[in-house]
């Protein structure tokens, strides 16, 4: 690895700017962008992929590899990826900085403690959580009903017997009993304002307009009626501040931010991204979990607030996921099979219509794996020439950026300066939204709406909130709300069975199956293979 200061330098960065974190990892401060605001911005890339199967995508992976082939072309090339979260790395999924010859360095920093965000995120919601319990303590000058307290706490680490829980328990001097809850700090609205503020002063702004509760009247409460939002902008003060590392070739990357793509918009920060356009000729940006969700919010909530478009879309697919969306179990995935790979690629099929409607140009990145024979590649290839979009073989994972050159070609040729068309207007009837995005992108049949969900829209509707722009919280492993629906699932009811208001973000959550904000560990979490040497080497992170 290069030395830190050796990377900002490349991208022009003054060390007045840099707190470094050691030898490989810096902040950067954020004040930095006011001075670039003259600077035109370069050409933005957004990398989704189909939807997620066990058998592996490799979206991560490409988005890394894509830019240092970007680079290798003669572009100056930067990635901005999220900040891994603790829980689901010690758990299931692992960590989040690449693999092979395409990853961010240094990997085990990053998918741990990394620079403290999270942190950081997780102090200041839980210092909200922590004053709303003690006004109640103290007389509830407020009148906050306890019964409508929607703030909970939060911990970064996958604990199900968190979900939901009773404190104050122990009379009087511990507080008032009452029904609680803990979620995971990516779900945290805390999480999703960071990655959105613009600067210290809209960051408080924001803050401030969080829903905590209701008073006995039936008002809102919001965090700036505690004043605790000074409070808990100090403890984000640094957090604000983009993170800056490197690719495995030198490649400068930008690690900032980690809202989860099912309960917010799932992509790093606003901040982050906008240095890297200003800083480069190509940034290459990913967003979370499949194309219906996280492109579709970068596209439709993402990019109008930060005024940031992108000029071309990557769709990452692999042979080995089609044949699963296809009905091929899992230990089956490697096994030559065309007549499940073209049923399974009905699922890419909807994603590249679905990106189409955007008005951008869309190519797809097929990650090859060994066990991928030429008839098969050939066969995904000629489908999707059918749909008028280009394919490259990415093998970014084995051979870096030599293995993205064909992928970063056809990328440059695809760009387009036109800004994108956008499903609906923010402005639009509440079940207006709703609607066009279960039949547009999850491609339902119908709108169903349960008795609790209606009485959340009147809420919403009541306090002012229904032009705000909407994110749909349902399951990753599927474009309908159903996780057992694989592949291309049509015509079916989607079910919206709740709804709430992330005021200080700037959205309108909208629930549609059974999704949940804090994850449990499975029977044999990645946890229990990690270790470290009596020389302080991490084992087993990755």
């Amino acid at each position: 690895m290069l030395p830190i200061e050796k990377i900002a330098e490349e991208l022009g960065i003054e060390k007045d700017y840099l707190f470094p974190y050691g030898r490989y990892i810096t902040k950067i401060d954020h004040r930095l962008l006011k001075n670039l605001k003259d600077k035109d911005c370069g050409k933005l890339v957004l990398v989704t992929a189909i939807t997620p199967t066990p058998a592996g995508e490799g979206k991560t992976t490409t988005s890394i590899g894509l830019s240092m082939a970007l680079n290798l072309l003669g572009k100056k090339s930067v990635v901005t990826l999220r900040e891994p979260s603790l829980g689901p790395t010690l758990g299931l999924k692992g960590g989040a900085t690449g693999g092979g010859k395409s990853r961010v360095l240094p990997a085990n920093e990053i998918n741990l403690h990394f620079t403290g965000d999270i942190h950081a995120v997780a102090s200041a919601h839980n210092l909200l959580s922590a004053i709303i319990d003690s006004h109640i303590k103290h007389g509830n000058e407020l009148g906050i009903d306890l019964t409508k307290i929607f703030w909970k706490r939060t911990m970064d680490m996958n604990d199900r017997s968190l979900r939901k829980i009773v404190v104050g328990l122990g009379g009087s001097p511990n507080g008032f009993p009452r029904e609680d809850g803990f979620i995971i700090t990516a779900a945290s609205e805390i999480m999703a304002i960071l990655s959105l503020a613009k600067d210290l002063k809209d960051l408080k702004e924001r803050i401030g307009r969080i829903v905590v509760a209701l008073n006995s009247k039936g008002e809102l409460i919001k965090a700036s009626d505690l004043n605790i939002q000074g409070a808990m902008t100090v403890l984000l003060k640094d957090a604000l501040n983009p993170n800056l590392v490197q690719t495995s070739e030198g490649t400068p990357a930008f690690v900032h931010g980690g809202p989860f793509a099912n309960i917010a918009h799932g992509t790093n920060s606003l901040i982050s991204t906008e240095l890297a356009l200003r800083l480069g000729e190509y940034t290459v940006t990913e967003s979370g979990f499949g194309a219906d969700l996280g492109a579709e919010k970068f596209i439709d909530f993402v990019s109008r607030v930060g005024d940031l478009y992108p000029n071309v879309v990557v769709i990452v697919a692999t042979i080995r996921a089609l044949k699963y969306h296809g009905g091929v179990d899992l230990k089956n995935v490697q096994e030559k099979n065309i007549e499940a790979l073209e049923r399974g690629f009905e699922n890419l099929k909807v994603h590249v219509e679905n990106l189409k409607k955007f008005n951008l140009p869309v190519v797809v990145a097929l990650n090859k794996f060994e066990t991928d024979t030429n008839k098969e590649i050939s066969f995904v290839a000629e489908k999707c020439e059918k749909l008028g979009v280009k394919v490259a073989i990415s093998e970014v994972f084995e051979k870096g950026g030599e293995g993205g050159l064909d992928l970063a070609k056809l990328v440059v040729e695809s760009v387009t300066n036109r800004k994108p068309s956008f499903l609906y207007d923010w402005e639009d009837p509440l079940e207006k939204k709703i609607e066009v995005l279960a039949k547009e992108i999850y491609r339902a049949g119908a709108v169903e709406y349960t008795d609790e969900a209606r009485k959340a829209l009147r809420f919403i509707k009541k306090h002012g909130f229904e032009g705000l722009p909407i994110i749909v919280a349902k399951t990753p492993k599927s474009i309908s709300h159903d996780p057992k629906l694989r592949g291309a699932p049509k015509d079916y009811t989607f079910v919206v069975r709740d709804a709430y208001v992330s005021a200080g973000a700037g959205f309108i959550v909208i629930l549609s199956g059974d999704v949940n904000l804090m994850p449990g560990l499975p029977k044999n979490p990645n946890a229990l293979s990690m270790d470290v040497d009596e020389d302080g080497n991490i084992l087993n992170v990755l």
